[in-house]
């Protein structure tokens, strides 16, 4: 996802890195030595291997950690530090979880700006394309492949409008960190709390 600009770094950033992690940072790194995004801290704890796409972290909950991290300053940064251990983990299977996810994001944008059609639009959207997933088993190649070109074509274009809405609010830090940390909690919640046959509503 292209990163969009970063709020002003904070006048008094806390003193270190929390232990056993690298400096906190944002964008992409080369070597933990550089720092680490959110992303690269929770997959160094779940594998140790250094990427921002770590394999158990869902593709879609992934690129908004790491967009809320190049978004937010130093102060805000640090605050969202401890979510990486949940994020090393949170990979929910439902294939109705990017729409759900995405329209989470849309929905929260829908706030700030909530005379945009095309946000408008958006939500409609995930609402229809979770609510038809919702009743579906995993599938096979075919599903697979339908679910990733819906999360590289408009599902992305979907979230990376409603972050750049997000970040021209007054409070964006506020916003997109309570939107983070909501996130990861409801992909950790208990697969049976997400079992077919709930009400999907866009602003889960």
């Amino acid at each position: 996802m292209t990163a969009l600009p970063g709020r002003p770094r904070s006048v008094e950033p806390p003193a270190r890195a929390p232990d056993g992690l690298p400096l906190p940072g944002r964008f992409a790194h080369l070597h933990p030595d550089d720092g680490a995004c959110l992303m690269e801290a929770a997959a160094l704890l779940a594998s140790a291997r250094f990427t921002d796409s770590p394999a158990g972290t869902h593709p879609a909950l992934a690129a908004l950690a790491r967009v809320v991290n190049d978004s937010v300053g130093d102060g805000a940064r640090y605050a969202l530090w401890p979510l990486a251990a949940d994020l090393a983990d949170a990979h929910p299977s439902g294939r109705d979880y990017a729409p759900l996810l995405v329209g989470t994001v849309v929905d929260a944008a829908r706030l700030v700006r909530p005379a945009s059609r095309p946000l408008a639009r958006y939500s409609r959207a995930c609402r229809r394309r979770a609510a038809r997933l919702s009743y579906v088993s995993a599938g096979g190649a075919a599903a697979r492949i339908a679910d990733l070109l819906w999360w590289r074509g408009p599902g992305r274009r979907h979230l990376e409008h409603a972050v750049r809405v997000l970040c021209a609010a007054p409070d964006a830090e506020r916003r997109l960190s309570g939107l983070l940390r909501q996130a990861v909690a409801q992909a950790r919640e208990d697969p049976d709390d997400r079992a077919p046959g709930r009400e999907v509503p866009c602003n889960r």
